[in-house]
C-alpha cells in the first residue's frame, strides 16, 4: 500500500514539480493551496506525512502545525523560503519534525522524507515493547505513549524516540552526534544538531515538574545528555 502524503503548498509550479516527484517515488499525494483547503483535508482522511509551507496566502502554516498537534502525532515536514534560526526553531518548537529551506535540491528533499517516515514507521518494531519506569514516568515502547501519574502526555516522533533513548541509557552520557545518530540516521547529514536542544528543551517543558530547573534530562558541560531519573 502506497503511504499518503499531504503537500500544502500554494506556488503552482513547485507544488505541481514536488507532487510529480514524490508520485514518481510511489507516494499517494493530496494537494492542497491553502489552509482551508488543508483542514478539509486532514478533517476527512489522515495522512503518514504533511509537507507544509509556512506562507499561504489565508494563513501561517505555524499556526496550522500548532492546532494540528493538539489531536495529531502526524510527522510534518516544513517548506519555508526563510532559513533564519528563530524561524526553525519556532518550527521544531510547535511540533515539526524538519525544516527544508527553498530552494532545495530534490535529493535532499526526498532523502529528508524518507527519514522522516523511517522514524515513524520503525518507532513501534526498533524498540522494546517492555515499558520503562523512571519515577512518576512510564514509556510504554509498543504503544509509543508516555505516561505521568497515569496522565499521558503527547509526544511527537521525534519526542518519543529521544525519550526512549535516554531512558534506556540511564546515567550515560549521549553526546548530541550520538543522538542524532539514532533519531535521523541517514538523514542525519541534513540535520544541524541545535534540533537536538530544541527537542531537549520541548520535552523537559513536558516531563518536568520545573522546566527551568531540570532533574531529569541533564546537560553534561562539553559532553552532552543524560538521563537522571
Amino acid at each position: 500500500m502506497p503511504q499518503h502524503l499531504l503537500l500544502i503548498e500554494d506556488d503552482e509550479s513547485l507544488h505541481r514539480g514536488i507532487a510529480f516527484t514524490l508520485q514518481q517515488e510511489g507516494f499517494d499525494v493530496t494537494g492542497a493551496y491553502s489552509l482551508a483547503e488543508a483542514e478539509r483535508a486532514v478533517a476527512n482522511r489522515s495522512y503518514d506525512l504533511i509537507v507544509l509551507d509556512v506562507q499561504l496566502p489565508d494563513g501561517s502554516g505555524f499556526d496550522f502545525c500548532a492546532q494540528l498537534r493538539r489531536s495529531s502525532d502526524t510527522p510534518v515536514v516544513f517548506l519555508t523560503a526563510s532559513d533564519t534560526e528563530i524561524d526553525v526553531v519556532r518550527g521544531l518548537d510547535i511540533g515539526g519534525d524538519d525544516y527544508i529551506t527553498k530552494p532545495f535540491r530534490l535529493r535532499e528533499f526526498l532523502s529528508r522524507i524518507h527519514a522522516v517516515l523511517r522514524r515513524r514507521t520503525a518507532g513501534k518494531p526498533q524498540e522494546e515493547e517492555t515499558s520503562l519506569q523512571a519515577g512518576d514516568l512510564t514509556l510504554l515502547p509498543g504503544e509509543m505513549r508516555l505516561l505521568k501519574q497515569d496522565r499521558e502526555i503527547a509526544l511527537s516522533i521525534t519526542e518519543f524516540r529521544l525519550l526512549f533513548l535516554l531512558m534506556s541509557h540511564p546515567r550515560a552520557v549521549l553526546s548530541k552526534d550520538q543522538i542524532l545518530q539514532h533519531l535521523w540516521q541517514n538523514g542525519g547529514d541534513y540535520i544541524d544538531d541545535n534540533t537536538v536542544a530544541v527537542n531537549i528543551r520541548r520535552l523537559r517543558e513536558k516531563i518536568e515538574d520545573r522546566p527551568e530547573d531540570p532533574q531529569r534530562i541533564v546537560t553534561v558541560r562539553g559532553a552532552g545528555y543524560r538521563w537522571n531519573a
